[in-house]
């Protein structure tokens, strides 16, 4: 019985054991099948790409929308609305969609443009103080406003939560106390304005005081015209917005006291205007996945006509600034229109960038889909390159798509590397951040840079940023990196997501409920 017993273990077990090699085998074998599938898949991808993308359309692309003709298709121009002809016609050319059966291909952005006042000033107490010496315009409209003034900290919710601002002037200082910025007080300056407003206040000043931007640099930033979101739909801004040069810290220390104050403003001008976001939709191939969306984003728009140059040139054509990015948005639109990937494509050419990121918070406040039916946004934008060997991505290791970035890259000669100078806050000064802030992954795709040197500042907004001047032989592996990228997102099952511990990973898991 005993010896039965022993040799019926022995069988059950080696059982035991050929059945597990079974299960394992089947597994090695269904891994590889898999990770072969993904290989394969991934080279037809590759194959797809060289289909479409030739070595000329680039250089087609980029030679239109960067040439003279188009006066730097500032916002707004006639410039701007050939350029955003010409990609329209190109989508229709390639079989992209519309994206809205009320606005087509062309989304209307509603902007209001102001041009500063001629003259101003400002009495409080025994002080006159002058535009722009002194003072500068925000947002104003020309009238004659006294009021009680309050100071409020920074102005920000909690600080008006503490005092009474109805039908006050609130005095504030500029930023929030901890980024000390110019660059971040500029971006909190319509969160203030709207707080003010909401909270009953007659107006807002902030108090600017910095040794890092001179207040003659910021006179001749902001006594041009201004273009802004036209939130109020034609009727002129209802809140005054100023900020005084505090320089001297006995008028900071003056103003916190409160009191009355007379604004006196005269010259504005104010006159309202559509331009378009370019959108087409190329709709996927799974019956499940096509109802997400994949984004292919970059901003058509320029700076315009400028000071002339050494050479008498004042034209900025912005052929890095940003006609190396939408060209690569339609070639994008090319090959995902002949060969669809699983999710639905998007393509968006935004207008307004350069004035604040405008046509994109304008599209995601009123987005044809749901965005939580956006899994990703490709965005591309950037200064220039310094090095033709890289791909720079901004925002590379924040979501779970870096995998695909780094081989598409690669597969076309190039090394995608990450942000080389995070203290400049690059992720949040493009189109992508607009998404980012509701909780859609973005990254920005950008020509290869290691820094802010001599290279890239000769280009940036200069009239010198040429067609003639680009490396199309880099471009065209750029371009084609750009859409395999795409393609890889766009037919991985698994949706693509913020990192653990990102800025943006709580408003993620709001938009999509994880």
């Amino acid at each position: 019985m005993n010896k039965g017993k022993q040799k019926n273990h022995k069988v059950l077990t080696f059982k035991g054991t050929y059945s597990l090699f079974c299960r394992m085998k089947n597994l090695i074998v269904l891994f590889v099948l898999v990770v072969a599938s993904a290989t394969v898949f991934g080279q037809k991808d590759k194959k797809l790409i060289l289909k479409t993308v030739g070595p000329n359309d680039m250089k087609a692309h980029i030679h239109f929308l960067a040439d003279d003709a188009l006066k730097g298709r500032d916002t707004p121009s006639d410039g701007q609305a050939a350029a955003a002809a010409y990609i329209k016609a190109k989508f229709i050319q390639y079989g992209v969609e519309p994206a809205s059966k009320d606005f087509g291909y062309l989304q209307p952005v509603p902007f209001r443009e102001v041009n500063p006042m001629k003259e101003g000033t400002m009495t409080i107490g025994d002080r006159t103080l002058n535009f722009p010496k002194d003072f500068l315009m925000m947002d104003a409209k020309n009238q004659s406003l006294n009021a009680a003034f309050v100071f409020a900290d920074y102005g920000l919710e909690a600080d008006l939560k503490k005092i009474d601002v109805k039908g006050k002037i609130i005095v504030a200082l500029c930023g929030n106390g901890e980024d000390a910025s110019p660059r971040a007080w500029f971006r909190l300056r319509k969160q203030k304005a709207e707080l003010a407003e909401s909270a009953g206040a007659e107006g807002l000043i902030e108090l600017y005081r910095s040794n890092q931007m001179p207040w003659k640099f910021i006179i001749n930033r902001m006594t041009g015209a201004k273009v802004m979101l036209d939130a109020q739909k034609g009727k002129e801004s209802n809140l005054p917005h100023f900020w005084i040069n505090a320089a001297d810290v006995e008028l900071i220390d003056f103003l916190k006291s409160g009191g009355e104050m007379n604004i006196q403003t005269a010259g504005i001008k104010q006159s309202n205007f559509d331009a378009h976001n370019v959108v087409g939709i190329v709709e996927g191939t799974d019956p499940v996945l096509k109802n997400e969306y994949v984004i292919y984003s970059a901003h058509y728009d320029h700076v315009g006509v400028g000071i002339p140059d050494a050479r008498g040139d004042s034209i900025y054509n912005g052929a890095r600034d940003n006609a190396i990015g939408a060209s690569a948005v339609i070639a994008a639109a090319k090959n995902l229109a002949k060969y669809p990937t699983k999710r639905s494509s998007m393509f968006i050419l935004f207008t307004g960038e350069e004035k604040g990121l405008l046509g994109s918070k304008w599209f995601v406040d009123h987005s044809p889909v749901p965005l939580d039916k956006i899994a990703y946004c490709f965005n591309i934008d950037g200064a220039g390159y310094n090095d033709v060997k890289l791909v720079t991505v901004i925002g590379l290791e924040r979501t779970t798509a870096q995998g695909h970035l780094l081989k598409a890259c690669s597969t076309f000669g190039l090394k995608a590397i990450s942000d080389p100078a995070p203290k400049q806050g690059l992720f949040d000064r493009s189109d992508n951040v607009n998404f980012a802030k509701k909780g859609i992954p973005a990254p920005t795709f950008s020509p290869g840079f290691t820094a802010f040197d001599a290279e890239i500042s000769k280009y940036y907004h200069q009239a010198a940023d040429e067609v003639e001047s680009l490396d199309f032989n880099y471009l065209n592996k750029y371009s084609k990196a750009f859409i395999y990228a795409g393609r890889l997102i766009a037919n991985d099952k698994n949706k693509p997501f913020w990192m653990p511990g990102d800025k943006y990973y709580e408003a993620g898991k709001a938009l999509y409920g994880r």
